[in-house]
């Protein structure tokens, strides 16, 4: 039993993401409108990233610059990474849990509202500076 365990932990384990990333859960947007920002910063460096979404207007840029900014604090103090060299890999939104919401409409009946949440993903990863002088 203790054998399947170890076997099991050490499966986990290779298949565990080694690269930097910040995760932001049950975040009070809608997929939709994050995931129109993150295509803004997929590939950018983590400087340009950040620019981007300072002067972004959309509603999801506050929530994902947090992440970002958390992906990279994660990156300088577990993995001892240089804040200059690093770019955002890869991002993305998935869907949370809805709150379910009635609207009342006439004759007693009701429509349905889905106020929607987010899961947010920043990974991110070092530039391959290999070959250049």
């Amino acid at each position: 039993m203790a054998g399947n365990m170890k076997k099991k932990a050490e499966r986990v384990e290779a298949k565990r993401e080694k690269r930097p990333y910040a995760v932001a859960r049950y975040v009070r947007i809608s997929p939709y409108k994050v995931r129109q920002v993150l295509d803004l910063i997929r590939g950018k460096s983590v400087a340009d990233a950040k620019a981007i979404l300072e002067h972004c207007p959309n509603g999801g840029a506050a929530p994902t610059k947090k992440v970002l900014m958390s992906a990279v604090a994660n990156a300088e103090h577990n993995q001892q990474m240089d804040r200059s060299d690093l770019y955002v890999a890869a991002c993305y939104a998935d869907g949370g849990t809805m709150l379910k919401r009635m609207q009342p409409v006439s004759k007693g009946r009701g429509h349905a509202i889905l106020k929607r949440t987010s899961h947010i993903t920043v990974i991110l990863d070092v530039k391959n500076t290999e070959g250049v002088n």
